[in-house]
């Protein structure tokens, strides 16, 4: 199943969820899901983060992953979220999407849809490095509020330091384990704190963020949803990987301050960002 790489002697594993694999649960153990693990109920506060299923040429659901308006036209996500096969993209901003299926068109038509792009030096061998994806939407989405892009560099000035938190949003598993995964596609969020930065097995590009029942974190169906600077609304990384097959002790979050996403984001999607 591609959904799992593997780099160097740990298995790192993207956090996207794929709807086929409910008969081959080897690798992920699930079926398409919904919540972080250890969060509580996001409701209205983050409106402007989605659920989003990939659909093929033929409009196949692929896989679902979560994400956020940066304005009413452009929604950021991760890379392993946008690539190949994916040609279209279908979102929804409702908190509680499970209890409206099917009435809601899950998962084929949501409230909006768009078509995907992925960072240009993306590698599905090495989705870790540069694992960032847009969807451009095909109709804006009006809201009073949005999702905002961090400064250049701006994560640098950061220690790990348990004082030092983010808020993680995303509509995954709330937990998983052998004998029970739990599904609901509802919009949650935690609040891990800082482990690892400029270093380590994160590089320059990547964070490592506490994934525990204290913290809460992130799982499987998270993949792209932000990772909120301490209680802004400023997107200081995607929700890209996990360690190991239950979503716990780390999280893995690629940086979105670093220049060849800024200048790859304002570049070919600047006139969107304004709308």
């Amino acid at each position: 199943m591609s959904s799992v790489r593997e780099f160097a002697i740990r298995s790192v594993r993207r956090l996207m969820m794929i709807p086929v694999a409910i008969a081959t649960v080897t690798l992920l153990l699930a079926t398409p899901a919904a919540a972080v693990t250890d969060g509580e109920l996001d409701g209205e506060r983050h409106p402007y983060v989605g659920l989003v299923v990939a659909q093929d040429a033929d409009g196949n659901p692929l896989w679902r992953c979560s994400g956020t308006l940066l304005s009413s036209r452009l929604f950021l996500t991760a890379g392993h979220c946008t690539e190949s096969p994916a040609a279209h993209m279908e979102i929804w901003f409702d908190a509680d999407v499970e209890s409206g299926i099917p009435e809601n068109g899950y998962p084929l038509k949501g409230d909006v849809g768009g078509t995907p792009h992925t960072h240009p030096s993306y590698d599905p061998n090495a989705f870790f490095r540069y694992d960032l994806g847009v969807v451009v939407l095909s109709k804006p989405v009006r809201m009073s509020a949005y999702g905002a892009l961090p400064a250049l560099n701006q994560l640098d000035a950061l220690k790990p330091s348990r004082h030092v938190t983010f808020t993680a949003v995303g509509y995954g598993l709330q937990r998983i384990n052998p004998a029970k995964v739990e599904d609901e596609r509802v919009r949650m969020l935690s609040r891990p704190h800082l482990l690892q930065i400029n270093g380590g097995i994160v590089g320059d590009f990547s964070l490592l963020l506490s994934n525990n029942h204290s913290s809460g974190g992130t799982c499987f169906g998270d993949s792209g949803g932000p990772n909120f600077l301490g209680d802004s609304n400023v997107v200081a990384g995607v929700t890209s990987f996990g360690l190991n097959g239950t979503c716990g002790g780390t999280g893995g979050v690629y940086r979105v301050d670093r220049a060849d996403d800024l200048n790859w984001l304002y570049g070919s999607f600047g006139n969107l960002l304004a709308s």
